[in-house]
């Protein structure tokens, strides 16, 4: 007889990094749209960018498309929620009403921390 193990459950936020291999913005663009329409498949949960900063002095282009891309997705409905990295705190209130729902995530390491390198996308 088989024994049966309890699936695992899916992790409340995924994780993707857009900046990994320094793609332009179009091509991060691309990425981030294949990680949203693969979130969807389980909604409200979360997805983690991380897209950087522009910490050199120059650039930041891929954070500004990445949030530009995020709130108007919001805006159309098809995000609960778009909570760019320096707004993830408990008191900003799309993030407190995400760890309501998933109190798991009060242990996030950039929670709090004021990271513009990262954006968090509510499904």
């Amino acid at each position: 007889m088989k024994s049966r193990r309890p699936k695992k459950a899916a992790p409340a936020m995924q994780v993707i990094n857009l900046e990994a291999g320094m793609p332009a913005v179009p091509q991060a663009l691309s990425r981030l749209a294949d990680a949203l329409r693969s979130a969807r498949q389980r909604p409200g949960s979360a997805l983690k960018i991380i897209h950087g900063w522009g910490s050199t002095g120059v650039g930041g282009a891929l954070r500004l498309a990445v949030q530009r891309e995020l709130a108007q997705a919001a805006a159309r409905g098809e995000l609960r929620a778009f909570i760019a990295g320096e707004d993830w705190r408990i008191s900003n209130q799309d993030a407190w009403d995400l760890l309501q729902n998933h109190p798991e995530l009060k242990q996030d390491s950039d929670l709090g921390r004021g990271n513009k390198g990262i954006s968090i996308a509510w499904i």
